[in-house]
């Protein structure tokens, strides 16, 4: 006589958008899928954020532009991309044919220019993920991500021309992140992702040059997990829905990362060392669920048991 054995609910909810796992791929690091997409199904994944989209093409900081640091990478890419227009032409359709949640990274030189991709986007995607660490024009080059009225006018500008529900991704180069947070929560944002890359530098001995070309780039990798994990932990009290980023390469990392405050986990420098992190990441989820009578992975978010002040 067989037993009535109920399979462990690995689905989640992300800023109102069902996901069947809680693994997404983190813009930047995925491409738009194609080269992961010979390795495995990507139609497996919770969700996949595409590179980050611009208005118009961009062809990107000059090289050198990755290398590697102990524990992590630096990178200045520069948001080289084919620009919005190609990647709803030539991109969005490819990617429609997987049974996973499309998350559309955004980023823009004013609000003006968040307002027309999130007008251009408009159902075709599940998620706009928007990228407030860029430098912006009209504020004299500026972070968006560091000043909450700058953020707040993004994600209001993203947030009225959006088709769907708005996620903001913030830095962590600031010196408050529930701040901002808070600002980006009071102008309508549906969530937050974070974090986003530390600002680092490495300098060449030798050479006495630094090792990327534009000088400073962004850290990631895990060297940076206690610090996604401590700025998820922070802001897991202001109601928002997060996706939690930054150093996660194995199960147990992205367990912390959701007993922090997070609803689903982004997987990124990780798959540049091993193409199948984000499998093995949910492979192991589906085992640590196993092991520890979980019958929903959701149940995990915000578990965490502080110590007494």
């Amino acid at each position: 006589m067989s037993e009535n054995v109920h399979a462990p609910d690995l689905s989640v909810n992300l800023a109102g958008v069902t996901l069947k796992n809680p693994v997404v791929a983190v813009s930047g690091t995925f491409g738009f899928g194609r080269e992961y997409g010979e390795y495995y199904d990507i139609g497996r994944l919770g969700a996949v954020c595409v590179k980050g989209i611009t208005l118009l093409p961009r062809g990107g900081n000059p090289p050198p532009r990755v290398a590697e640091t102990p524990m992590g990478m630096l990178n200045s890419v520069g948001l080289q991309n084919p620009g919005i227009d190609a990647f709803l032409s030539d991109e969005l359709p490819f990617l429609r044919r997987f049974d996973t949640a499309v998350i559309a990274n955004i980023s823009g030189n004013t609000p003006e220019e968040y307002a027309r991709m999130a007008e251009k986007l408009g159902d075709m995607v599940d998620l706009i993920e928007v990228n407030i660490s860029c430098p912006n024009v009209k504020a004299g080059g500026m972070l968006f991500g560091t000043d909450p009225a700058l953020a707040a006018e993004v994600t209001r500008a993203a947030k009225r021309a959006a088709g769907r529900p708005v996620l903001v991704k913030l830095t962590p180069n600031v010196t408050d992140i529930a701040h901002i947070a808070l600002a980006v929560k009071d102008a309508g944002a549906d969530g937050i992702s974070l974090i986003n890359t530390l600002g680092g530098m490495r300098i060449d001995t030798e050479t006495r040059r630094p090792i990327l070309r534009m000088n400073t780039g962004g850290l990631s990798g895990p060297a940076v997990l206690p610090v996604a994990i401590r700025c998820v932990y922070q802001v897991r009290g202001l109601g928002l829905p997060v996706l939690g980023m930054g150093g996660v390469s194995t199960a147990s990392d992205a367990v912390e990362m959701m007993l922090a405050g997070a609803h689903a986990v982004g997987i990124g420098s990780a798959m540049f060392a091993d193409p199948y992190a984000p499998m093995k990441v949910l492979q192991g989820l589906g085992e640590f669920m196993a092991s520890h009578h979980l019958t929903r992975i959701s149940e995990l978010t915000g578990g965490v048991l502080p110590w007494e002040a």
